[in-house]
């Protein structure tokens, strides 16, 4: 079990039990979704492949969604749902050693880190990139600089994809945590203009770059997570983190949906790739490792 000590992050935000909403400003990013919107961290049913690309636009005033699930029809049972004393632990807590962590490298790169807030919603809420649902699963909206997740999902993890434990949660969490990274570093404007005069395929090709190196970014926050007693992961969350990662590779789940896999659809990297690129964070813990071309 990954110990989390502390009274958790500032920047965490509960707003469970609320039931959500679709009111206030913001696209609607249901509509039309680009490879960059999507992560395979959806919860809803079977996870629903895009096969179409959209073109590119800005939500809510601009910037792309990363992260987040492929959305789906399925509403979850989560509207009145309030978040438990575990889930918040973990939430809070993995989100603060995040924020001790990435302050303490950009420190070293002689720059300063600016924390994301986190949004624990129920079933819908409204965020600066659009309508956010629980059938998305977990995503960073670079448009307000916050993460958004129904903790329900947590319990998807376990019982759909068979990645139970609390350090698969907290990789979920690191791993949207890298993608604000991304953001912050520049990564992810990068990779908008690259698809932006890409094909299809080739667009793809660069959204799995970007979800590899956010998984790197999570093997990274892993390395130099540590408390009073040294680092905070203890025996079994690597292999935790592991199953989690195979789990959510576009392979593992195109099988699942589909039976079947089409590379040429792939955006987050296969089963192997996504734990090859947990584990190199992991073993270097250095952020300039984390450069991927798929």
């Amino acid at each position: 079990m990954v110990r989390l000590g502390g009274d958790g992050s500032d920047n965490f935000i509960d707003r469970t039990g609320r039931g959500g909403g679709f009111g206030g400003g913001g696209g609607n990013m249901l509509g039309c979704l680009i490879p960059l919107v999507l992560s395979r961290f959806g919860i809803g049913g079977v996870l629903i492949l895009l096969l179409g690309y959209c073109a590119l636009q800005s939500f809510g005033g601009g910037g792309l969604l990363s992260g987040g699930g492929s959305p789906t029809s399925q509403q979850s049972s989560s509207t009145q749902s309030t978040l438990g004393a575990e889930d918040r632990q973990v939430l809070s807590g993995v989100l603060a050693s995040t924020e001790q962590v990435w302050s303490n490298l950009f420190q070293q790169s002689g720059e300063t880190y600016q924390p994301a807030q986190m949004v624990a919603y129920s079933n819908t809420d409204q965020s600066g990139c659009g309508v956010a649902q629980a059938a998305m699963g977990p995503f960073y909206c670079p448009s307000d600089q916050r993460i958004y997740i129904d903790p329900v999902f947590f319990e998807e993890l376990q019982r759909r994809f068979s990645a139970p434990g609390d350090f698969a949660q907290a990789y979920v969490i690191a791993h949207e945590v890298g993608h604000h990274v991304q953001n912050l570093t520049g990564a992810l404007d990068t990779a908008q203009r690259g698809q932006a005069r890409s094909t299809r395929l080739e667009g793809n090709k660069i959204q799995i770059g970007v979800e590899l190196q956010a998984d790197c970014y999570a093997g990274v926050w892993a390395a130099n997570a540590r408390d009073e007693r040294g680092s905070i992961l203890e025996p079994g969350d690597i292999e935790e983190g592991m199953r989690a990662a195979e789990a959510i590779g576009d392979d593992a789940l195109q099988r699942q949906a589909q039976g079947r896999v089409s590379p040429e659809t792939f955006t987050h990297g296969t089963s192997e790739q996504r734990r090859a690129a947990l584990r190199k964070g992991l073993e270097t813990g250095d952020p300039a490792a984390c450069q991927f071309n798929a």
